[in-house]
């Protein structure tokens, strides 16, 4: 389902890499209110979680560079996709400068809620893992209107740093 949202010129340019090329707290929290584009889908992305590369237990990139964390420490702003339990597949996008890692786990957006259902919605398979989102395509990120305010809690569904307040959702009211 397309989300009606209001598009001005150039409004579905995708955000430059350099949006990306920072923390990944600071581009958690900027994520929100953007726009995941895909599938003949547009909609706010709403909830979102930070992780920290080599420094947080919970990364996947936490052990070092291997063949699936490969996309975390080479690129920016580029999707970082993998299987969980065995069933569902989760998008990241990749931030920081390369060969330093760190992601943001897209969590939902506006009119799909929890990661597997996500990807499920927007047609993400193991294919996307890589995919520039910084250039128009098959999967990127534009720009959206902010939310009105961000709730900060821990993480969901981790072991290794629970407590760590890395995950954000926007709210409008």
């Amino acid at each position: 389902m397309e989300q009606s949202l209001p598009r001005a010129p150039g409004a579905d340019d995708p955000l430059p890499r350099s949006f990306y090329r920072r923390d990944p707290v600071t581009v958690a929290r900027e994520l929100l209110g953007q726009r995941l584009i895909g599938a003949g889908r547009r909609s706010r992305i709403t909830e979102v979680e930070a992780y920290l590369g080599t420094g947080d237990p919970a990364a996947h990139s936490y052990r070092g560079l291997t063949p699936r964390t490969r996309v975390i420490f080479e690129t920016t702003g580029h999707a970082y996709v993998y299987l969980i339990y065995g069933m569902h597949l989760c998008l990241n996008v990749t931030c920081e400068p390369p060969g330093t890692p760190g992601c943001v786990l897209i969590r939902s957006v506006e009119d799909v809620t929890g990661p597997g259902r996500l990807t499920k919605a927007y047609g993400i398979t193991r294919d996307h893992y890589g995919t520039d989102l910084t250039q128009t395509g098959p999967l990127y990120i534009a720009p959206g209107p902010a939310p009105a305010r961000i709730e900060v809690t821990p993480r969901i569904g981790i072991r290794h740093a629970a407590d760590r307040l890395l995950r954000f959702v926007g709210l409008d009211a």
